[in-house]
């Protein structure tokens, strides 16, 4: 797959609301998550939860959701796509894709085969492509072009060292969009900004989170574990992590606008 193919570039972008979450499969969270034994939990999902998943999203009213950790139609979920479910509350399109590699053993394990990531858009906005990483297990980078700008969904590996090398992919990988850049979703950084601040120098981009919020976990957030981060030419309006836990993580919201002529400069110098 090719990354941001160049087109038109209007002269001005209006506000645009983007909301990344992870969901952890509408699971839910507490203590009975983890019973009869530890991790029980990811084997069942909870209508409950998901339908406050919608209802909260659809209160934020975002243009553009990234979804992490969604089931795309397993047993846990009675075969319920939860993305399309999602999608169908709000009225927008939806792209999703198994966040492992088709040569991935995970791809013939029942359940784990239908965990993967989404994006729930505008129903005119259909412009995805899929990339994979070379390692690690979660692989997937799903990317969504909008008239102005390129947002790159990602799920990064639990090991230091690999996340290193998908870092690494993912910098060569927005170096070629044409257009401004937004990478977003849960980068397993338990070092927070510190981890990938050479990446975020080296591909021109910063945090929309200049507070440094913690997201991770829900309940009493200590981690900043997930981020959005956006290149040269597009101004974060504002920022917030909503109290929301219906998930491990509290989700992340962010209005931003891309100031005018830079999708023009940006084609203009590739």
């Amino acid at each position: 797959m090719t990354p941001c193919s160049e087109s038109s570039a209007r002269s001005s972008f209006p506000t645009v609301r983007l909301l990344v979450y992870n969901i952890r499969y509408a699971t839910g969270t507490g203590p009975a998550f983890h019973l009869p034994v530890p991790g029980a939990g990811y084997l069942r999902s909870n209508r409950k939860v998901l339908r406050g998943i919608a209802e909260f999203i659809r209160s934020e009213s975002p243009d553009v959701v990234g979804l992490v950790e969604v089931d795309t139609g397993s047993i846990r979920t009675g075969m319920v796509n939860q993305a399309e479910h999602i999608a169908g509350e709000l009225g927008h399109y939806s792209t999703f894709q198994c966040k492992y590699g088709a040569g991935s053993i995970n791809q013939l394990i029942p359940i784990v085969r239908k965990q993967g990531n989404a994006f729930l858009s505008a129903p005119n906005v259909h412009g995805e492509r899929f990339h994979y990483f070379d390692t690690g297990i979660k692989r997937l980078i799903i990317e969504l072009e909008l008239s102005d700008v390129c947002v790159f969904l990602v799920h990064l590996s639990l090991k230091f060292r690999q996340r290193q090398y998908q870092l690494r992919s993912l910098h060569d990988l927005i170096l070629q969009s044409a257009k401004p850049v937004i990478v977003a979703g849960d980068f397993n950084t338990f070092w927070g900004t510190h981890e990938i601040y050479l990446f975020m120098r080296a591909a021109g981009l910063r945090s929309a989170n200049t507070a440094g919020l913690p997201s991770f976990p829900a309940r009493t957030p200590r981690i900043e574990l997930d981020f959005i981060l956006v290149s040269e030419g597009i101004e974060v309006t504002d920022f917030r992590v909503p109290d929301v836990r219906l998930s491990d993580h509290r989700p992340l919201v962010c209005d931003f606008e891309v100031r005018s002529g830079t999708a023009a400069r940006a084609v203009s110098a590739a």
